[in-house]
């Protein structure tokens, strides 16, 4: 399946609890779209957060963004496992 990383550029009053909130979220509502979030990783000073996906396209991704939380990302990039 596709690798996507999206991009969050700057979520206002972005705490570590609330980002782990949103990935819960996230993870609640995945399986319906067909995806897998598998990691992210954030920013708290800049309110910038990564978010790593499986999933069938960069669509599938977005909506369950959308139908968790409404924190949709700013770009989102097909990408590939280097070593």
């Amino acid at each position: 399946m596709p690798l996507f990383m999206d991009v969050h550029e700057k979520v206002e009053g972005l705490t570590a609890d609330a980002v782990a909130g949103a990935h819960r979220r996230d993870l609640e509502v995945q399986k319906a779209h067909g995806v897998r979030y598998l990691r992210y990783w954030f920013d708290e000073n800049s309110g910038k957060v990564f978010c790593l996906v499986e999933a069938p396209d960069a669509d599938a991704a977005h909506a369950v963004h959308r139908e968790a939380h409404g924190l949709v990302a700013d770009s989102i990039t097909e990408v590939q496992e280097g070593a």
